[in-house]
């Protein structure tokens, strides 16, 4: 079958995309999946260089989420039969045309959702909910910060912010980013690349600061947004996306009375599974009312996976990167 195979620990031009990868074996209690689009995410970028904490022996097949259709079921499966449209995350496995996961890793599809919008569901809605939702437990009237916010987290943190009442201040780095926050409704957008992100949080708030802070990016924006927060604010690491990881003073969270908080979600689907079977259930609820929808502006067929990667690298993604098969 079709691959894109690591062979190697480095960037994505190391990367093999092969014809003659073997098809996965089904074990009993596996779902074997066609393949329709997978999402590409930072995880994605880490993994392949040996930089991520989960590492997969090598050589293996990258992408940590996918959509699909069943092929085929092992004897124990219960919850899945062929033909039926899924969603699946396991961490690496999903660049190639067919996959072999167990059936507690894949989900329904969203029927209001195209395999390409299914595709960049779990990593980023999963992840935003559960931050916003348990993490920070955001209140309405609260003021979410959002950086890197036209990516693929950031646009999913705008989405469900607004919905749980917050205002929702986001920042990226181009006024184009900005127009996808705009549309998504965010109330105001900071362009960090051309005006002090301090400061002008300072004059959006009013001095008073901001709840709640979203951040993907980690590197130069953390600490000024750290600086930033209001009274008992909740400070939300999600990931390191810009690529250095920052070091926050921490007689600040003395001074500002708020708290630093990890995100983790695969640690939390795994520690917390009826609460993470409960946040799917109201995701997919909210995208049977069409109250959210994936943003797909970028999307490539696996054969330009190299383009995808990049676009990844550079930062040019405005919401999800997807690869289609």
């Amino acid at each position: 079958m079709k691959a894109l195979v690591c062979r190697e620990h480095a960037m994505a031009d190391k990367l093999d995309l092969v014809n003659d990868w073997p098809e996965p074996e089904v074990g009993e209690k596996d779902v074997l999946i066609k393949v329709k689009a997978a999402g590409l995410n930072f995880p994605d970028v880490l993994i392949i260089q040996g930089k991520y904490q989960m590492q997969p022996d090598l050589p293996f097949i990258p992408g940590g989420e996918c959509s699909g259709v069943v092929e085929k079921v092992g004897s124990g499966v219960t919850k899945f039969k062929e033909g039926d449209r899924v969603i699946s995350m396991g961490g690496f496995g999903a660049f190639c045309e067919k996959i072999a996961v167990n059936e507690n890793g894949c989900f329904p599809m969203p029927d209001k959702l195209s395999f390409e919008q299914a595709a960049g569901v779990s990593i980023t809605y999963f992840t935003s909910y559960h931050a916003l939702k348990q993490r920070a437990q955001i209140k309405p009237g609260e003021t979410l910060l959002v950086l890197g916010a036209a990516g693929g987290v950031g646009t999913t943190a705008i989405e469900l912010g607004k919905l749980m009442g917050a205002t929702v201040i986001a920042a990226a780095s181009t006024d184009e980013k900005l127009e996808v926050c705009r549309k998504l409704g965010a109330d105001h957008c900071i362009n960090y690349s051309e005006e002090s992100l301090k400061d002008k949080i300072k004059e959006i708030t009013g001095g008073r600061g901001v709840d709640v802070v979203y951040d993907p990016v980690g590197g130069d924006y953390s600490e000024p947004a750290v600086r930033s927060m209001a009274w008992n604010g909740r400070y939300l690491v999600i990931g390191f996306a810009s690529g250095p990881i920052p070091s926050i003073p921490l007689n600040l969270t003395l001074l500002k009375g708020c708290s630093l908080m990890g995100v983790f979600w695969g640690r939390f689907a795994g520690e917390e599974p009826e609460e993470n079977l409960n946040n799917i259930k109201e995701l997919w609820e909210l995208f049977e009312q069409e109250k959210i929808a994936p943003v797909v502006t970028d999307q490539f067929p696996i054969e330009q996976y190299l383009e995808a990667y990049t676009c990844m690298t550079e930062r040019r993604a405005r919401g999800k990167v997807i690869l289609t098969l």
